[in-house]
């Protein structure tokens, strides 16, 4: 470098201009966005998402401005521009999602061939830091909506918490090591097409069950995890899967699909109402809202939180060293839409 202190007074100046998200940015100048633009056919101009009650809209343009702040390399904008559609596709990223007291994360799950073309992580520490594609594609939606929607913390947003990592939950499906099809497939898109899927979360949770090779006990221990009665808020608490390689390759030996695994877990989560009573929840609104319900004669009845597997995405990530999975607790509903990288849903 033959200019750091003018690099490190760019950087300064976008801590200044209040666009970053607490980590240091790249100054986007006028040509590395250039670049960012010169990887799709889309015209800057053109508006790719908007925020009816702030009122504001992200373009093309805007999007490879905060892609390149992002650190991205110009390359990955295309992947950027479909995770960027995906969560857009979440009727809850286009309401009030962003501003939620929940301060809920998107999920951003790619698939096919542009996993290797790119280096985007499917294998140990799926969900970790340490490869350039999954933190900066999900950083760069995270400033997207910093930056061109105007959402930030202790002003539009108002996450009462919020969610550890919430830039940063970007992984690949280990296809490769999945028995089953991958979820872009599962949505609809054909085996070799590049495609992005996300979903907005409110936290991940794992299960550690290396103990047993019952492929119900596993089931089990996963339903147990999704059952928690502090994540059950509504009538029904949807969640998501992340299956480790071994888990997946466990059930699948034993005869699940991943369509019997969604049924198995669709029956078999949720609690008894004694349960949900001692925590406050066994009563519900007519819009299904839970509150505090005295009456106890139906304790032994189990109510179940999910009613369609529809609203379960399934996705194999991770390393075979150790057999874990991950719970994702979707915040709305899974939209079960996959946006093909360099094209529209």
């Amino acid at each position: 470098m033959t200019q750091p202190e003018a690099a490190q007074e760019a950087i300064e100046y976008c801590y200044e201009q209040d666009w970053t998200d607490g980590l240091p940015v790249v100054p986007a100048s006028r040509p590395l966005v250039d670049k960012f633009l010169a990887q799709t056919e889309r015209a800057p101009e053109e508006v790719i998402g908007r925020i009816e009650q702030v009122g504001r809209d992200c373009t093309v343009e805007l999007a490879a401005i905060n892609a390149a702040m992002a650190g991205c390399k110009p390359e990955y904008f295309p992947v950027v521009l479909a995770a960027f559609e995906a969560v857009m596709a979440d009727r809850a990223a286009r309401g009030g999602g962003w501003q939620s007291t929940s301060g809920p994360a998107p999920l951003i799950v790619v698939n096919g061939p542009v996993r290797a073309e790119l280096g985007f992580n499917s294998a140990g520490g799926a969900f970790g830091p340490g490869f350039r594609p999954n933190a900066t594609v999900a950083r760069a939606i995270g400033l997207i909506v910093r930056n061109a929607f105007g959402i930030r913390p202790h002003v539009l947003e108002q996450a009462t918490q919020g969610l550890p990592g919430r830039w940063s939950i970007c992984l690949a499906e280990n296809e490769e090591e999945s028995p089953w099809e991958p979820l872009s497939v599962e949505c609809g898109l054909g085996e070799d097409v590049s495609a992005v899927s996300a979903t907005l979360l409110r936290t991940c949770e794992y299960v550690d069950n290396r103990h047993t090779q019952d492929p119900e006990q596993v089931l089990a221990d996963i339903a147990d995890t999704m059952a928690r009665t502090g994540a059950v808020i509504f009538r029904e608490a949807p969640s998501g899967l992340v299956l480790g390689p071994e888990h997946a390759q466990m059930l699948a030996k034993a005869g699940f699909s991943k369509a019997d695994v969604k049924a198995w877990l669709v029956e078999h989560v949720g609690r008894r109402r004694g349960d949900l009573r001692r925590a406050g929840k066994s009563g519900l609104t007519e819009n299904g809202v839970r509150h505090a319900d005295d009456p106890a004669a139906d304790d032994e009845a189990f109510e179940r939180f999910m009613s369609s597997p529809a609203q379960l995405p399934v996705v194999v990530a991770g390393a075979r060293n150790a057999a874990m999975s991950m719970v994702v607790r979707v915040f709305g509903l899974w939209s079960g839409k996959a946006v093909p990288v360099g094209g529209k849903a």
